[in-house]
C-alpha cells in the first residue's frame, strides 16, 4: 500500500484524499448503512481486516455466510485491481487470523452462556413474555438464588419454574402471587425456544470473553465470526444473544477511558432486529450499554439498511457514519433518506441527499471523528478493495481452520454438572424414598397388628376347643352311693331314736 495514512489510523477508502478512521476514536462507535447489494458486507470486511492488522480483535456476525471469506487471502479480479490502482494502492492478498463460532456448534465452536448469566430481563425478551410472566420468571430466578440452585441450562430453569409452581402458596405470601397457569405459559414458551435449538446455547462451558480478545504471534487481532445464517431465523434469539454479549463485556471489562486503540470492535449486522418491538426498559438498557461501554474500550458498529432503523437515542452515540446508497421510492424511504442526510456534517461540494441516492456499489458517504472527537466533513468515498477473499469459504476450508483454532477443544464438548435440575431431582427422589419408607413402615405396622389380632383370635379359639374336650364333673350319684347314704341316714335316725328312748325311759323310772 503506497497511499499514505497517518499512524494510528485505518484506511477506509479514497475521497478527496485518504478517508481514514482514528484508532483512538474507534471506541466511539459507528454505523454502516445502505440498501441491499450496495456493498455493506465488503465495507464490514475491509474494516474488520484493518482493525485486525492494527492489533484490534473483532467480533462480527456473518448473517449471509459470505463474510467467511475474510479468513482466506483474496484473489483480486480486474475490477478490484483497477480500483486499487485508482486509489494508488498495492493490493497484496492476505487474511487475518480468524475463529469461527456457532451457537448451534455446526459451523464453528459452540458459544454457550448460562441461564443465570442471561438473567430474567433478557430471557423475558427472548421468550416474548408479558409483564406478569416476566415477574414470575424473576421470582423463579430469585428463589433459585436463595435456595442455592444453579441455573445453567434450560432444564434447570424448567425445574426451577416447576418448583415455584409446586410451592406457589408459600412463595406467593413472600414474593407475590404465582399462578400455575402463568408458569405453564412460560414453560410452553421455553419448549418452543428449545425446539428452535436454544438448548445448545444455554449451558457450560460458558464463553470466556478473553477468548474473543486474542491476538496472534504477529500482534494481529483475531476476527471472530459468528455463523448467523441459521440463527437469523430466530431473530429474538439472535438479537438477545448479541445484547447479552455486549452486556457481559460492559460488566466484566475495566474502565479505560479512550485508549490508543479499542480492546474489541463489535459489528452488529442486521441491527434493526435488536430494536424491533423492543419495550422502553429494554431500549433504555441498550442506550445505556452503548453509551457507557466505550469507556471500557469497546467499539460497536451497527450494520443496517437505514439509519432510521436505529432509535435516535442510540444513533446519537454513533460517531463514525458510513452511508451506502439508499433508495427513496416511498414516503417512508424519503423520510429515512432525509434523516440520513441530515446526520452528516455538510460538505459544500455536493448535496448530501442527492448523492446518497446516486452512489454506486462500493461507494459511500463517510464521516469519522477527528482528534478532538468532532465529526469530519462528509466525503464521497470509494471503499478500498479487500485483501481477503470476496465470497464464502468452502466447508473443507472452514473445517480446517476450526481444527487448528486457538480455542479448539475448549468449548466443543458440553459439560452438564449438578445444578438446579439435578438437585431438585435428587430432592424429589429423596422425598419419594422417605415417603416410600414411611408407607412401607406403616404397612408393616398394619400387617403386624393384623397378625396379632389373628393370633389372639386363634388363641381364643384354641382355648375354647380345649375346654370343650375336657370331661365334666357330674352331680348324679350311683345306686350304691345312694343306698349307702340312705342306710347311714336310717341307722343314724334309728340310733338317735333309741338313745332318746333310753334317756326318756330312765327319767321316767326315777
Amino acid at each position: 500500500m503506497t497511499l499514505a495514512i497517518g499512524e494510528g489510523e485505518i484506511l477506509i477508502g479514497l475521497g478527496e484524499g485518504p478517508v481514514t478512521q482514528r484508532l483512538d476514536r474507534s471506541n466511539r462507535h459507528g454505523v454502516v448503512a445502505g440498501a441491499t447489494g450496495t456493498g455493506k458486507t465488503v465495507t464490514l470486511q475491509v474494516m474488520a481486516q484493518a482493525f485486525s492488522d492494527a492489533g484490534v480483535p473483532v467480533f462480527a456476525a456473518d448473517v449471509k455466510g459470505d463474510l467467511s471469506g475474510v479468513a482466506a487471502p483474496g484473489a483480486p479480479n480486474e475490477k478490484m485491481q483497477a480500483r486499487a490502482a485508482q486509489m494508488d494502492l498495492t493490493l497484496t492478498p492476505s487474511a487475518p487470523p480468524t475463529v469461527f463460532w456457532d451457537l448451534f456448534g455446526q459451523k464453528g465452536h459452540p458459544i454457550r452462556a448460562t441461564v443465570s448469566e442471561m438473567g430474567p430481563v433478557l430471557l423475558a425478551r427472548m421468550l416474548e413474555l408479558n409483564d406478569v410472566q416476566e415477574g414470575v420468571l424473576t421470582i423463579a430466578f430469585h428463589v433459585a438464588d436463595q435456595d442455592g440452585l444453579l441455573l445453567l441450562d434450560l432444564k434447570d430453569l424448567q425445574a426451577a419454574l416447576k418448583y415455584v409452581a409446586d410451592h406457589a402458596a408459600d412463595i406467593g405470601t413472600q414474593y407475590g402471587n404465582v399462578s400455575p397457569a402463568t408458569v405453564g405459559a412460560i414453560q410452553r414458551k421455553l419448549l418452543t425456544l428449545q425446539t428452535q435449538g436454544a438448548e445448545n446455547f444455554f449451558g457450560e462451558p460458558a464463553l470466556k470473553l478473553t477468548d474473543l480478545m486474542r491476538t496472534d504471534a504477529a500482534g494481529r487481532g483475531y476476527v471472530n465470526l459468528l455463523a448467523a445464517d441459521r440463527l437469523i431465523q430466530s431473530p429474538k434469539l439472535y438479537s438477545t444473544f448479541l445484547l447479552w454479549l455486549l452486556s457481559e463485556l460492559f460488566e466484566e471489562l475495566p474502565e479505560v477511558g479512550d485508549p490508543e486503540k479499542p480492546k474489541l470492535v463489535f459489528f452488529f449486522d442486521e441491527a434493526h432486529l435488536l430494536f424491533n418491538d423492543a419495550e422502553k426498559p429494554l431500549l433504555e438498557k441498550i442506550e445505556q450499554v452503548v453509551r457507557l461501554i466505550r469507556s471500557k474500550g469497546v467499539g460497536i458498529y451497527f450494520v443496517t439498511q437505514n439509519p432510521a432503523d436505529i432509535p435516535d437515542a442510540v444513533l446519537g452515540q454513533l460517531g463514525a457514519r458510513i452511508q451506502h446508497a439508499l433508495r427513496a421510492y416511498t414516503p417512508a424511504d424519503q423520510k429515512g433518506l432525509k434523516a440520513a442526510a441530515q446526520s452528516f456534517r455538510v460538505n459544500p461540494a455536493f448535496d448530501t441527499a442527492e448523492t446518497i441516492q446516486a452512489l454506486g456499489v462500493g461507494e459511500a458517504l463517510v464521516s469519522t471523528l477527528d482528534i478532538k472527537g468532532a465529526p469530519c466533513v462528509v466525503q464521497k468515498t470509494l471503499i478500498r478493495p479487500p485483501a481477503s477473499r470476496l465470497g464464502p469459504l468452502t466447508p473443507e476450508e472452514r473445517a480446517a481452520l476450526i481444527a487448528k483454532s486457538p480455542v479448539a477443544g475448549l468449548y466443543d464438548q458440553a459439560v452438564d454438572r449438578d445444578s438446579a435440575y439435578e438437585i431438585l431431582q435428587g430432592r424429589a427422589a429423596q422425598a419419594q424414598q422417605q415417603a416410600d419408607a414411611a408407607a412401607a413402615q406403616a404397612a408393616e405396622q398394619q400387617r403386624q397388628a393384623a397378625e396379632a389380632k389373628v393370633r389372639e383370635r386363634e388363641a381364643a379359639a384354641e382355648a375354647r376347643a380345649s375346654a370343650a374336650a375336657r370331661p365334666r364333673a357330674s352331680n348324679r350319684q350311683s345306686m350304691t352311693e345312694t343306698f349307702a347314704k340312705s342306710l347311714l341316714r336310717t341307722i343314724a335316725t334309728q340310733a338317735g331314736r333309741e338313745i332318746m328312748r333310753g334317756l326318756m325311759g330312765g327319767m321316767r323310772r326315777r
